[in-house]
């Protein structure tokens, strides 16, 4: 069983996120699950926790407050953008197995590419090895099984993030989603903290050498989140 999926192109994000509120507020348990595809004009979006000191310089870039988790990140063209719309209760699994599920889509779309995607402790989102983004040797930044200690403060040491996650859960259905930055222009990210990190290097593919289309990253973490999204 995989997740319809539907590509919207470059959409506005305001109209966007009304459509996936509307979407979430009026669905029923038999309402089918969704995956939506876009990308959208360049603009930063503040989570709910977001804080006015992380936006360092945003210039004429229109910044927008919205209700998903996490602080600030940049949305623009050439980054591929999908917001699972899924009914967390029917798929049978908790938003902690979400969070991860979307995380290991976008990895096995980077490795569609050759890169191998890490995750980060106490960081949502994935992230490569700014010396050797084919490397497969393991994170000593890596999630681990702590017994009765508290997360470990993020060390980003020689990696760039290349996908930012953020969600909102409303009656166990999920919105908002994940962005994987494919031929972006960066600079804009230099003038944030990306994701509340001060210093925090992003990084899309084609800085890393893999040059593709947006459509066929596109279609490749679709694919992804459609498998493993699915209950």
């Amino acid at each position: 069983m995989t997740i319809p999926i539907q590509t919207l192109g470059r959409a506005d994000y305001a109209a966007t996120l009304q459509a996936m509120q509307d979407f979430t507020a009026a669905r029923t348990g038999d309402t089918p699950d969704a995956i939506w595809i876009c990308e959208h004009d360049g603009l930063y979006t503040q989570g709910v926790a977001g804080k006015s000191d992380h936006l360092l310089d945003p210039g004429t870039t229109p910044v927008v407050a919205t209700n998903r988790g996490g602080q600030v990140t940049y949305h623009g063209p050439g980054q591929v953008v999908a917001y699972p719309l899924i009914d967390l209760q029917r798929a049978g699994y908790f938003v902690k197995e979400y969070v991860y599920r979307v995380e290991e889509a976008v990895i096995r779309t980077l490795a569609e590419f050759g890169v191998t995607g890490h995750r980060v402790a106490g960081a949502p989102g994935i992230y490569v090895r700014l010396d050797d983004p084919y490397s497969h040797a393991l994170l000593p930044q890596r999630p681990q099984k702590r017994e009765g200690t508290a997360p470990p403060v993020p060390d980003f040491t020689g990696l760039g993030k290349i996908a930012a996650l953020g969600i909102k859960v409303s009656r166990h259905c999920t919105y908002h989603g994940v962005a994987l930055n494919v031929d972006m222009d960066l600079s804009p990210f230099g003038r944030i903290n990306p994701c509340g990190y001060a210093g925090l290097q992003t990084v899309d593919l084609s800085t890393i050498g893999v040059h593709t289309t947006w459509e066929d990253a596109a279609q490749l973490l679709g694919q992804q989140l459609s498998i493993r999204l699915a209950p």
